[in-house]
């Protein structure tokens, strides 16, 4: 589980193979905020974390500076 921007915990990553598809969504459980994305099940499962991750940390950003 990759560590999160604040350092105050892990990210928790949940993976889900829907035919062609992989479904991967990410939590940030300090906040309970959810990102779901959808890819290529053919994508490597490294690549898929980077980008939940990076989404995640986007979404954690954008609501910070509200």
């Amino acid at each position: 589980m990759p560590t999160n921007q604040s350092g105050s915990g892990e990210y928790l990553l949940e993976f889900i193979r829907q035919g062609a598809y992989m479904r991967v969504a990410a939590v940030d459980p300090a906040t309970n905020t959810e990102i779901v994305l959808v890819g290529s099940a053919s994508a490597s499962k490294q690549e898929l974390t980077r980008l939940a991750v990076q989404k995640l940390e986007y979404v954690l950003a954008k609501k910070s500076n509200v």
